[in-house]
């Protein structure tokens, strides 16, 4: 799955800034590597007519964490070579809107990890998922009480989350990677139903049956349109594919995805100013960023300049793993194999494909479940 080309030249962007240099408008449909992005887009629109009150408007829904002033100087190096790290966090929050799924369960956690490598030129990307049940050395972070938790080996990666929200979250994968973030990007559940169902819904086509009452999904073999609780109930479902574990769960999320791109790029929104702003009121209202995105400006700033990566130019791979042998229910990170994902991206490279052939991620029935293209 890995691409084998390096990095694209073109625009030189400063890492961990919002914007950059300005590139010539491309005809034709404009490409957007997240719906969010499609929504910040339409903002910059918006506000090119002259409806300025618009980023008054959605800066009120945005929610931000200042993430660089807590993690302070105990961050990797900025390697300012035109790439772009960015962490991308699917929120299980179980309060208000999104109390329906989990049963119950107090709290939040990352139910879906990916860091988005945006090489240089900002033309091509690689998505290293992390499974929620990896096994890491977790750092000592602040809790949300003002207390400190001392983390320690063999934890959970979604427990960052938990424990100290966005911050730990950030700092945990920078420990694990050796990578500065340069942004940080969480959408909620009851926030991304929202968003398909604006967009129309996303249209996949399924090989085999998938039925799955804990995620509230049941689809039969054939062409559909999911709206936004079917979709979330694609992303979240894991006992009824492959194993029954995240791992094939994650293979379902990066197809997903993947169909999500293509739809975006075929749907007419520059066409209905309202349809925009409809669009970029749910997205600013599910997004939770770093100060650095917190206001609508930056963020549709931010959002233009991933605009030219399509899914054929995006590499989505799982962090290379294999099953714990004392708890099976786990994954641990296989240290040779993950050094080389870690040292690609930090050298603006494509991962080779030797970093996943051994990974027990990236394999398995479930990533055929849903047609690819």
């Amino acid at each position: 799955m890995a691409e084998q080309s390096g990095p694209v030249s073109g625009i030189s962007e400063r890492r961990g800034g919002a914007g950059g240099r300005r590139r010539k408008p491309r005809s034709g449909r404009s490409k957007a590597l997240t719906g969010a992005a499609w929504a910040a887009a339409a903002v910059v629109v918006l506000g090119g007519t002259g409806l300025g009150y618009v980023y008054f408007r959605l800066d009120g829904n945005l929610k931000s964490v200042d993430i660089n002033g807590a993690l302070g100087t105990d961050r990797p190096e900025d390697i300012d070579n035109g790439s772009m790290d960015i962490l991308v966090l699917g929120s299980d929050s179980r309060d208000g809107a999104n109390g329906e799924y989990g049963g119950g369960d107090e709290g939040a956690r990352s139910d879906t990890a990916m860091i988005l490598h945006v090489y240089q030129g900002h033309k091509k990307a690689s998505v290293v998922s992390i499974p929620r049940d990896t096994l890491v050395t977790r750092p000592e972070c602040e809790t949300d009480g003002g207390g400190k938790d001392p983390g320690g080996e063999r934890r959970m990666f979604n427990e960052s989350y938990s424990v100290g929200g966005p911050v730990c979250a950030v700092k945990t994968v920078e420990k694990m990677s050796g990578i500065r973030m340069d942004h940080y990007l969480e959408v909620d559940f009851s926030g991304f139903k929202k968003l398909i169902d604006e967009l129309g819904g996303v249209e996949i086509t399924t090989e085999k049956a998938i039925k799955d009452k804990d995620s509230h999904l049941d689809l039969q073999a054939g062409t559909h349109t999911l709206n936004g609780e079917q979709a979330l109930g694609l992303v979240r479902t894991r006992h009824a594919v492959g194993d029954g574990g995240d791992l094939g769960r994650i293979q379902l999320q990066q197809a997903f995805i993947k169909a999500l791109i293509e739809q975006v790029n075929e749907i007419g929104l520059l066409t209905s100013p309202k349809k925009l702003l409809d669009l970029a009121e749910t997205a600013t209202s599910a997004l939770t960023t770093d100060s650095e995105l917190g206001k609508a400006k930056d963020l549709a700033s931010f959002a233009l300049g991933l605009k030219g990566i399509d899914s054929k130019n995006m590499s989505m791979v799982t962090l290379p793993v294999t099953y714990d042998t004392i708890d099976p229910n786990r994954v641990v990170p296989l240290p040779k194999e993950t050094r080389l994902v870690w040292d690609a991206l930090r050298a603006d490279q494509a991962i080779p494909a030797e970093a996943t052939k051994d990974s027990a991620g990236d394999k398995g029935e479930a990533g055929s479940v849903v047609k690819d293209g």
